[in-house]
This record gives structure tokens, C-alpha cells and sequence, in this order.
């Protein structure tokens, strides 16, 4: 992990950069997989995966198998993200690509492989399923009476809607012949492990790209559910399975996960602990407020802001100097007049400044973890206490921006981007406050 770093008080958001960068570190499967192995099987080791770190937890899996083990396998991965290869490490495990967050016939194509493989093992063979967030929209297998693009659509619909990743999964799930414990059921009569990386609030392993290996307690009266309180149109023969519960999803206790076991590898609070003790190594007073901090963007924003403020001023839980962390995953609920660039990690930062108004001593950092706020080529944003100065200075209206939803129109303008690039892996939000 990263262990030179800036002076917090000579170069505060630099300082803070430090930090996501341990908090990114400290979630690399390569730093955690090989823990997490079983026993190679008395017949094949299979992998099977799909998310935005499914390249590098392939690398690592490759680096700590047995040489003289069989391993093969199929991992999907966003474009853009599979990572170099590490030197002397021979290809076991292929790896492709698919797009994301709107899925599309490559993801399609992916799964119906994955579900072939999973489909030719046996009892003596091992499924190792490489599963962590994104996998969602890059294992796309419509439902009967789904087409793609009635997926893309429906997944476009959501992203927009201001739902949670809860609701959004409950649905997703429901809808393909992969995800919500189907891919497990295809494994069978194999021994199954699962190794995930949490991208979500509660590290919910059902959750986690919509949980394809493990037992899923959401029916199909709630995904129902979902769709209509948020007006997610359903096309008519989707409508009426999803109304007799005929696309019902494998439920806890079922059989076929008798020979099942999940690990969580990387988890957001992992992450979010190695920066609080980044921080209090650099002598700083550090403060996780939680890592499953769900709502809207702009409003978790003022939020932050506010307990900056009270801290900053002497009167709040925290005093000064120190460093507050969250994580967790806001949305972005897009109106009629949503038409700007951005995702939710530049949204919370546009309320925090909002909020803020110039605090003194008050720096900020959100970032995506991934690498990637919504489709943008940043992973955040950074606030500082002279951002609401220089951006009059340069003719920008912050409100004007948000409510737009443009935060990375605002944000690149003033060079406060935070660009990681693709980061491999993927723990959800990093939010860091530092009070001088």
C-alpha cells in the first residue's frame, strides 16, 4: 500500500488523493485472494466470473493456484478494465469484455458461456466463482419474454430512477436466467466457492452483482413491486411471469447449495479502516461515520457538510484536526431537465461545496472506487475552500450545474477531477473530509 504521502496541512488535497489511494490499495485481490483458496478438486478447477475486478481477481487466482493444477475458466470484465498482466504469471483463465452500466450483446454472449461451463461440471470438479460489483449489467441474460434490448432499456430506466442497488437488483435478478442464485443451480452436481469483492451497502452477498451464486430471499411479488414504484414498464409476458412468481429465483435452504461456501475477499469498510489508519498515522484524529451511507448524492453531500462545519467551528461530535470517512452508495435521481455530465461521487461533492460556502479549513474528496463515476472517465472530485471563489471567478453557477447534474462539466473546469483511471477493483464510495 502506498506509504509516502503529502503533508496534510502543506498540501491538503494531495493528502487526501493519499488516502483513496490506500483505500483502493488495500482492496486489490491481489493483496487478498490467495487467503481465501480451497483445495484444488480430484477433477477440474473451473472459474467462473463476472465484475469489474473479475480481470485482476483472475490474475491473482492464476499467481497463487498450483502450477501442476488444472485451473481454466471465463471472467467478464467492463471494457477498459482488465489490468496488465503480471510478469511470469502463464493465461489460465480467459477474460473478456462487456459494457457497462448498460449491458450489451458481448455481456450477453458471456453469460451464455458462463452457463455452458458451469453446465458441463460434475461432482468431482470445483466452480470457483470470481464475483464482485458491476456484475450486474456484464452478465446480462434476459428472462423468458425479455429481449437485450428490453434489458438495456429497463436498466437505462432504473440507473435514471433514483433507485437503490437493493431495488435495482431485486429486479435485475428477476429478470435473467443467470443471476439471483441461477448460475449456482447450473454448477450443480460441482462443489462450489464463491470469492466476492463488496461494492455494496451491508456487504449483502446476494446483492453483489445481483448475487448469481448464492440463495436469493427477494421474490417476485417485491421485484413487481420495484417496477411499478418507480415506473419501470415491464414488457406484457415479463409482466405476467412476474405476476404468477414464475420466475422465481433459488431461496435460502434450497439443496443445490449444499455444497456452497462465499467468502468476502474485500469489503468497503476494509478499505475505509486502511485510510482511517493512513490518517492517523500522518497524526490525524480519524472517524469512520459508516460504510453503508445510502440517498441522494447532493443531499448526503450537505450532510457532510454540515458536520464539517460544526466541527470545523468547535461544536460538533468531532474536533479538529482530523479526517471523517464514509462510504456506501448515493444516487443520482435524473429529472426532465437532467442534460450535464457526472456521476454521484461529483454530485455529493457539488452539495458538499454548495454547503460548505467557502468554510475555511474544510478540504473534500468523493471518488468512486472503481475508478469510473457513472460513465465518465474520472473517479470523482475534489472541494476545497476557495472552489465557490474560483468558480465565480470563471463564470460558473454551481447551482446551475447541479441542477443539471453536471458536476463533471463544473468540477473540470476549476481541474478539480480526481482520475484514477481504472482502478481494478471496486468497494463502492469513498468520501473523505479533512478539518484543518
Amino acid at each position: 500500500m502506498p506509504t509516502n504521502h503529502p503533508s496534510p496541512a502543506a498540501d491538503p488535497a494531495g493528502f487526501l488523493r493519499h488516502l483513496l489511494d490506500v483505500a483502493i490499495a488495500r482492496a486489490q485481490p491481489a493483496h487478498t485472494l490467495a487467503g481465501f483458496l480451497p483445495a484444488p478438486p480430484p477433477g477440474r478447477a473451473v472459474v467462473l466470473g463476472a465484475g469489474k475486478a473479475a480481470g485482476a481477481m483472475a490474475h491473482a487466482l492464476e499467481a497463487a493456484w498450483p502450477a501442476d493444477k488444472p485451473l481454466s475458466g471465463l471472467v467478464v470484465t467492463r471494457y477498459g478494465h482488465v489490468p496488465p498482466r503480471p510478469p511470469g504469471i502463464p493465461a489460465r483463465i480467459e477474460i473478456v469484455e462487456a459494457a457497462h452500466p448498460v449491458p450489451d450483446a458481448a455481456g450477453e454472449r458471456a453469460a451464455e458461456r458462463l452457463l455452458q461451463l458451469a453446465g458441463e461440471l460434475t461432482a468431482d470438479d470445483l466452480a470457483l466463482c470470481l464475483i464482485s460489483g458491476g456484475g450486474s449489467a456484464l452478465l446480462t441474460l434476459p428472462a423468458e419474454g425479455l429481449t437485450l434490448a428490453d434489458k438495456q432499456r429497463i436498466n437505462r430506466e432504473l440507473l435514471a430512477s433514483g433507485a437503490g442497488i437493493h431495488e435495482m437488483n431485486a429486479l435485475r435478478k428477476h429478470l435473467s436466467r443467470i443471476k439471483g442464485g441461477r448460475l449456482a443451480a447450473a454448477c450443480a452436481p460441482a462443489r462450489v466457492v464463491t470469492l466476492a469483492i463488496s461494492d455494496v451497502p451491508g456487504d449483502d452477498l446476494p446483492v453483489i452483482a445481483s448475487g448469481p451464486t448464492v440463495p436469493d430471499e427477494s421474490t417476485c411479488a417485491e421485484a413487481l413491486a420495484v417496477a411499478r414504484r418507480h415506473g419501470i414498464a415491464l414488457p406484457p409476458a415479463a409482466l405476467l411471469a412476474l405476476e404468477r412468481g414464475a420466475l422465481e429465483t433459488p431461496k435460502p435452504g434450497d439443496a443445490l447449495f449444499a455444497r456452497h461456501e462465499a467468502h468476502l475477499i474485500a469489503t468497503p469498510l476494509q478499505s475505509l479502516r486502511a485510510a482511517a489508519a493512513a490518517a492517523r498515522a500522518a497524526g490525524l484524529a480519524a472517524h469512520i461515520l459508516s460504510d453503508q451511507i445510502e440517498g441522494e448524492s447532493r443531499e448526503i453531500g450537505r450532510m457532510h457538510a454540515a458536520l464539517a462545519r460544526a466541527c470545523a467551528a468547535g461544536t460538533g461530535a468531532f474536533e479538529p484536526p482530523c479526517v471523517i470517512l464514509s462510504g456506501g452508495e448515493t444516487t443520482v435521481t435524473l429529472g426532465a431537465g437532467a442534460h450535464g455530465r457526472g456521476g454521484r461521487a461529483g454530485e455529493f461533492c457539488l452539495g458538499l461545496a454548495r454547503a460548505l460556502a467557502g468554510q475555511p479549513g474544510v478540504w473534500g474528496l468523493a471518488a468512486d472506487t472503481d475508478g469510473i463515476d457513472g460513465v465518465e472517465d474520472n473517479a470523482g472530485a475534489q472541494v476545497a475552500p476557495d472552489t465557490l471563489a474560483r468558480a465565480r471567478a470563471a463564470g460558473l453557477d454551481l447551482p446551475g450545474h447541479l441542477a443539471r447534474h453536471d458536476a463533471y462539466g463544473f468540477f473540470a473546469a476549476l481541474g478539480d477531477l480526481v482520475t484514477t483511471g481504472p482502478t481494478h477493483t471496486n468497494v463502492n464510495d469513498f468520501r473523505a473530509l479533512l478539518v484543518l
